[in-house]
């Protein structure tokens, strides 16, 4: 699993690397939530930092435009 980047580095990337960042956090985020629900979730917290990381890169994609 990958580890939560601030904001400030996300802010660093490029607009292509955050869309492919975004993917990925998109496809672990789906991955999660098919672990909680079938009881398979260790790691409760991870889906709401995944959650707030797509956020972050949200914010930053929309503030670039």
């Amino acid at each position: 699993m990958s580890d939560v980047k601030k904001a400030k580095d996300l802010r660093a990337l490029s607009e292509a690397d955050l869309k492919e960042r975004m993917d990925e956090l998109g496809a672990e985020h789906m991955k999660l939530r098919f672990q909680r629900a079938t009881m398979q979730l260790n790691n409760t917290a991870r889906v709401s930092q995944v959650r707030r990381e797509i956020a972050r890169i949200k914010s930053i994609l929309a503030d670039r435009v």
